[in-house]
């Protein structure tokens, strides 16, 4: 009797450690499958974010920030980069508020008065800016200036007005 139950409970352990195997196994081949997956998609966005990095520098290449040689001029005069670019578009945003036509925008509004909607500093010299009057809208080259008294000129180069 004694073989018996001796017998019965190695089986036991037998068919424990068998099923203990199986499922640690189960467990490992299933972690291996998400690790893979994992891996993959992490490998997927790294070469999405290069794609987007270079991307990136391609966009700024044309901007105050990105332009060193635009930056040291500025340092050179005695200003910050970022402060003459904050100073130049709170002063053009804040010709949206005057009253009458937009002194530098070159259109009378048709449906309202031309706001500038946004600006974009290209370097030292010159931004880019969008403006409209809800319907008709247009975009305009401007030439600024910080004078040695820290006043703002500005110039328009060039614009086009876009229909409905």
């Amino acid at each position: 009797m004694k073989k018996k139950i001796y017998m019965y409970l190695f089986f036991f352990a037998l068919l424990y450690i068998i099923f203990q195997y199986m499922n640690e196994k189960q467990i490992y081949e299933s972690q291996e499958d998400d690790i893979a997956f994992l891996k993959n998609k992490v490998s997927k966005y790294e070469k999405e974010n290069d794609s987007l990095s270079t991307q990136l520098m391609d966009v700024n290449y044309f901007s105050l920030q990105g332009n060193d040689n635009a930056m040291t001029y500025f340092e050179d005069v005695g200003h910050e980069a970022s402060e003459v670019e904050k100073r130049v578009r709170e002063y053009i945003y804040d010709l949206n508020a005057k009253k009458g036509k937009n002194p530098i925008v070159p259109y009378d509004g048709i449906e309202g008065k031309m706001k500038i909607n946004k600006v974009k500093f290209l370097n030292h010299r010159w931004i880019v800016a969008d403006f409209t009057d809800g319907t008709y809208w247009g975009e305009m080259v401007l030439e600024y200036y910080i004078n040695e008294d820290d006043s703002i000129d500005l110039n328009v180069i060039g614009s086009l007005l876009y229909g409905k």
